[in-house]
């Protein structure tokens, strides 16, 4: 599986992937059926001008802050009952990310993840410099 990982405040899952690998995700229903669903498997990030970032930033177009690409081999699917995990309701999706990154700008961006995206809180090597932009 993949998915467009998007800039924030921290890089964690680039940070731990790059050091060893492994990622384990994990999925909660929170609506009436509680299921827990954890897929595990070994992971790596791809960056702008790789073939399958292109393809997947192009599946998820106007994301101005993508910076990666988040691939995962899943060796494993596990899943659990559930049971301790909260029933909640989805409202509405959350429109600030895409503004605050258009707001910013490609250099803007640039100088974000220099300053917040090189190193994870446990300090590993994360994104090095800032890398090329994707439109």
């Amino acid at each position: 599986m993949a998915w467009l990982y998007l800039t924030g405040s921290g890089v964690e899952t680039i940070a731990h992937l790059t050091e060893n690998g492994r990622v384990c995700l994990m999925f909660c229903s929170f609506d009436a059926r509680p299921r827990i669903v954890r897929l595990h498997g070994s992971g790596r990030v791809l960056m702008q001008g790789d073939e399958l970032f292109e393809r997947v930033a192009a599946e998820h177009p106007g994301h101005l802050g993508a910076r990666a690409v988040i691939v995962v081999d899943v060796d494993r699917v596990a899943d659990a009952c559930g049971w301790g995990v909260p029933v909640m309701e989805f409202v509405a999706d959350r429109d600030i990310m895409r503004p605050w990154a258009q707001e910013k700008g490609a250099d803007g961006l640039d100088r974000y993840r220099a300053q917040k995206n090189s190193a994870s809180i446990d300090w590993l090597p994360a994104l090095a410099t800032a890398g090329p932009r994707h439109p």
